[in-house]
């Protein structure tokens, strides 16, 4: 079905759209909010969140061509996973243990194709959570450092560096599963 189409039904209350609606982007929208909380049983806590919200203001979503709807509820989704890391106060924080900074040599984009994605995808998942929340806000959704700052009440500067940490980390975990794994 037309993604305006189901919209549509949605805002009339149809709840044989709504569930349609749910199935058709669920698993996505779950795999999204696995990356940013690190757990599957936190992201189908803001998965849950997200629905709730998406169902209550869909009558102000404004179609914009094929995918508009998708991406509507993305960012519902990514807010509500912002929100759960600063309820949380873990976007910010970082243990000591985990502010070390890593090895720096990073890896190029060859190294990383040999990674299978759901090995790359845990790896993501395990970094420490302000790691985790600034590099899929960055390097998966595009924001500005200055945004994610706005965003996760960090400086700009500290977006950055924990961009940084995690880009280094994850190339010393690649680096490390290719040695077991290569």
């Amino acid at each position: 079905m037309e993604e305006r189409q189901l919209a549509e039904r949605c805002a009339r209350g149809e709840r044989q759209a709504c569930r349609e609606l749910y199935d058709c982007y669920a698993g996505r929208l779950l795999a999204l909010g696995t990356r940013y909380t690190g757990s599957r049983d936190s992201a189908e806590d803001v998965l849950q969140d997200s629905f709730i919200k998406v169902f209550s203001s869909i009558g102000s979503f404004r179609y914009r061509g094929e995918g508009s709807l998708f991406a509507w509820i993305r960012q519902i989704v990514v807010n509500r996973c912002v929100d759960w890391l600063r309820e949380r106060n873990r976007a910010g924080t970082v243990s000591l243990e985990d502010a070390r900074t890593p090895s720096e040599s990073m890896l190029d984009g060859a190294a990383v194709d040999l990674i299978p994605e759901d090995i790359l995808s845990a790896m993501v998942e395990s970094l420490p959570d302000g790691y985790r929340a600034v590099f899929n806000l960055f390097a998966i959704d595009g924001y500005s450092h200055r945004e994610i700052g706005k965003m996760l009440g960090i400086k700009e500067k500290s977006s950055s560096s924990q961009y940084f940490r995690a880009r280094a980390l994850l190339a010393d975990r690649i680096k490390e599963y290719l040695r077991k794994n290569g």
